[in-house]
């Protein structure tokens, strides 16, 4: 029987940026295709350019780096339903799988074992009908929500959207991210503190440690 096939857009082994395991070497595996289209995209690359890899090529990949950490990520990987055998398989094969979602398309089907790290997109990204709310009922205690936050107003709608799900006493941690070069850093952090938020302030480190537009990093 043939492997199942998924549009690969780059696999490539770095410093993960984002979410609590920031800062540890990760295998990144981007899927190819988005539904949505958030202003402030990033790895707008990734909409449409990939190739066609077996699920047993991607992980003989992912097996040449070593590392027990992996993320995928997009696009939107959940688009690719056969995302979902990727991710069983990794889970056990033993490793630590993380997936990174922006929260418009269902969650309920990815295996308990993975780590889901949802976006609630923000009014600045002009995304926020896409919210699928019901993902929430979905989510784990070991999961993660993030918000990109792209002005006050955000940060704001963010903190109405925290207090009504209960997220922080839902999740795992409750991730605000600024929007790059567009809110200061020391602004969202001095909003946080002034409002004592239990939320983990944090930046996209690989941004930082590589050029911004530098691919597979």
């Amino acid at each position: 029987m043939e492997s199942p096939l998924l549009k690969v857009n780059e696999i490539f082994y770095s410093i993960q940026g984002e979410s609590t395991n920031a800062g540890l070497p990760c295998v990144f595996i981007r899927l190819t295709y988005c539904n949505i289209r958030c202003v402030y995209c990033d790895t707008e690359y990734a909409f449409y350019e990939g190739t066609d890899r077996s699920i047993e090529e991607i992980i003989n990949e992912v097996k040449s780096f070593g590392c027990r950490l992996v993320e995928i990520t997009g696009g939107e990987p959940l688009v690719q339903e056969n995302v979902h055998i990727l991710m069983k398989q990794l889970c056990d094969m033993g490793y630590d799988v993380m997936i990174e979602t922006g929260g418009s398309l269902p969650i309920e089907l990815i295996d308990n074992r993975v780590k889901v790290i949802m976006d609630l997109k923000t009014p600045y990204s002009k995304m926020e009908k896409k919210n699928r709310y019901e993902n929430i009922n979905y989510l784990k205690p070991d999961d993660e929500v993030k918000f990109v936050i792209g002005s006050r107003e955000d940060y704001d709608w963010a903190i109405a959207i925290l207090s009504k799900y209960d997220l922080v006493n839902k999740v795992k941690q409750v991730l605000f991210s600024p929007v790059f070069d567009k809110v200061e850093n020391i602004d969202l952090a001095k909003w946080i503190l002034d409002d004592k938020l239990n939320v983990r302030f944090q930046l996209q480190m690989h941004k930082y440690i590589w050029h911004p537009e530098t691919r597979g990093v």
